[in-house]
């Protein structure tokens, strides 16, 4: 038996928006988010394109003969292809210019996982009921953090806080985090869309999960209870033994 993900995820529409331009991916060993934005649709379909291309990656990145520098330069390369189809999208359709998405994928291999991540949607670790950030998010305001020049309550209030430093748009120079860490059985890790991380604290994120119970449910909850401006996308991945038949899911935009 191998570690994979048994994981539970939803993308809801939020309480404010018409259209959906969240995606997601679950499968056994890679699980992902995107968030897209753009007029006209343009950020459900930018959305669409990064995970319908790591669906794409699956089957290769599987492969036990991939040595680790090989996986981990197929997955930063991801996003040089995502990033030239949607170049390429948006010189076909002047309406899709100016779209772009987040990305935030998970994958499992063997005993560590390797998190790409661009964008501001978010990756946790959720450990004997505490949560740790390990993405770092692409915003002004994440670096004014790093420079001492805000504190993070003022960054979480802040009206600017989701101005974006990096995010996939097809004008490439993008410098995507790519972490390495390892895992053991009965490890959760939970990835959202900012429609999540924007309106919940950690604190408020690690007071739903002491309660032990329906944590994505709980999740989405709050959220609404807090007004919910954007879509929300949530995936709960816990590290398990697996068999290699669980299915491969899309959901949101990628879904449609």
């Amino acid at each position: 038996m191998k570690l994979g993900f048994k994981s539970i995820a939803i993308s809801d529409l939020g309480l404010q928006r018409d259209g959906n331009e969240d995606s997601a991916l679950i499968s056994p060993r890679l699980v992902a988010v995107a968030d897209g934005m753009g007029g006209h649709a343009a950020g459900e379909v930018a959305s669409k394109v990064a995970i319908d291309l790591l669906v794409g990656l699956v089957g290769v990145l599987s492969d036990d003969d991939l040595d680790v520098d090989s996986r981990e330069d197929l997955l930063l390369s991801a996003t040089d292809q995502i990033d030239n189809e949607l170049n390429k999208r948006s010189a076909e359709n002047p309406e899709f210019s100016g779209m772009g998405t987040t990305l935030t994928a998970l994958y499992l291999n063997g005993d560590d996982v390797e998190l790409l991540h661009v964008g501001d949607s978010r990756c946790y670790l959720i450990k004997k009921n505490k949560v740790e950030l390990l993405s770092h998010d692409h915003t002004v305001m994440q670096e004014l953090l790093d420079q001492g020049r805000l504190s993070p309550d003022e960054v979480f209030s802040h009206p600017q806080r989701a101005l974006l430093t990096q995010v996939l748009m097809g004008d490439s120079g993008i410098h995507p985090m790519l972490l390495v860490r390892e895992v053991k059985k009965g490890d959760r890790f939970l990835l959202c869309s900012d429609g999540l991380s924007s309106i919940l604290s950690e604190s408020e994120i690690n007071q739903i999960i002491k309660k032990k119970s329906d944590l994505v449910s709980d999740l989405l909850a709050a959220v609404k209870e807090a007004g919910a401006p954007d879509n929300v996308t949530i995936i709960l991945s816990e590290v398990v033994e697996i068999d290699e038949a669980s299915e491969l899911a899309k959901l949101g935009a990628a879904n449609g």
